[in-house]
Parts: structure tokens; sequence; C-alpha cells
């Protein structure tokens, strides 16, 4: 059987390709695809235990057992498009690569049931970890990433009930002063609100793939990961 391996940042850059196709027995799992390419990639062998595996923009565990014709992606560390995505209120999530709104996230959250807003903008900044940042760079498997926020929203809103959430990510070169993500948060009450806003930006950094690079005067380093 064959499977498509795909290669995002970190990845990307030290193979040298973003992606490439394997032949495989049947019954052959995840480990045994990891196995193959540690094999084949000396990069990929430094690496491994430090990323996880997606499998149909899925997250998998190392014993998922593949099929003819899967995709397969390494989701090294994330640092932690089309626009509208199709929930059951239409909530609002985008991957972009031109400039945020903040406003659009709110409006799509107002509400006259809503009796507070809480949002939070995550910007560039000039220095980060000691380091004078030029620009950042945003990479993102974007249909994936499009769909872990999708779930995000989802999950979020379940936890928190009452509350609606929005969010918007950019891709692509960010200038210093940039925004990065912008997310809105409603709810009846304050408290839900910001309970929910914190648990987005948190579940983001950790799930979403989108991985960030700063270029800086001394060279350029994948947030997470390392040079």
């Amino acid at each position: 059987m064959k499977i498509a391996v795909l290669y995002f940042a970190v990845f990307r850059e030290r193979l040298g390709r973003s992606d490439e196709t394997l032949e495989l027995p049947l019954g052959a799992t995840v480990s045994d695809v990891i196995d193959l390419l540690a094999a084949r990639h000396d990069a990929i062998a430094r690496l491994r235990g430090r990323f996880r595996v997606a499998v149909n923009e899925d997250f998998a565990p190392d014993d998922r057992t593949l099929a003819d014709g899967d995709e397969l992606a390494l989701i090294p560390p994330v640092a932690g498009g089309s626009i509208e995505a199709t929930l059951p209120r239409e909530a609002h999530v985008a991957l972009l690569a031109e400039p945020l709104s903040l406003d659009r996230c709110i409006a799509a959250v107002s509400g006259p049931g809503m009796g507070g807003i809480v949002t939070f903008v995550g910007m560039v900044r000039r220095h980060s970890r000691g380091v004078v940042v030029d620009h950042l760079e945003y990479e993102a498997y974007g249909s994936m990433a499009m769909r872990e926020m999708r779930r995000l929203v989802t999950e979020i809103e379940a936890e928190v009930p009452g509350t609606r959430l929005a969010v918007e990510h950019r891709r692509g070169h960010l200038a210093i002063g940039d925004l990065a993500v912008a997310i809105a948060a409603a709810a009846p009450h304050r408290a839900e609100a910001f309970t929910a806003c914190r648990a987005m930006i948190d579940r983001l950094k950790d799930r979403v793939p989108i991985w960030k690079k700063e270029v800086g005067e001394d060279g350029a380093e994948w947030v997470g990961l390392g040079p």
C-alpha cells in the first residue's frame, strides 16, 4: 500500500522537501512509518520523541494501523486562508495571510444575551527570549489547523455553557506590531467569558499545527524546537 507523508516547518527545511510517498506492507502502523523515516532521514531520527503524528488530519497514536491512501504528517511542536468555518451556529474561525480583525471577532460573538466580551490579541514583539526579532514567519498545516480550531470552539463552548468564541490566526510573514492571533469570547457573565478566552489561547498554542519561526539579527529559529 502507499501513503503520503507531509513535512512542515523544521522538517520541511531540514529535509528540503514538503512531502514524499512511502510503500508499506499491509498492517503497517504509525510506529513502523517513523522507524522507516528515522532510518532514511537523520533529521527525523535526531528529533524522534519531540514531535507528534497526524493521520488524515487527526492526531494518531503509534499503534494506529494505516490504510492505503492515508496521509500522515509529522507535527513538530507548535508555537504554542479561508475565512468562515461552518459550525452549528456558523462560528467564526479563520487562518489568514492578511491582517486580522478583532472587530470581526467581536461582531461574530456579540448578541443581546451576552453581558461580557473578553478579547485577546497576540502581536509580534521586538525582543523575545533575549533575541532581537526582525520579523516572524508562521507556517501552518492549513486544513488540519482549521479543523483543530473548529474543534476547540466546539469543545470550549460545551465546557463553558453559554459562551461563544471566535478566533483568527495569521500565517506567512509578520512584521513587528502585527497581530498573530485574535480571540473574542462572549458570555452572559464576565467570569465565563474570561475562562473561555483563556482556554482558547492555551489550547490553541498546544494543539493547533501552526509553527512560528523567529528571524532576528543572529539568524532564525523555530520556536519550541530550536535551530
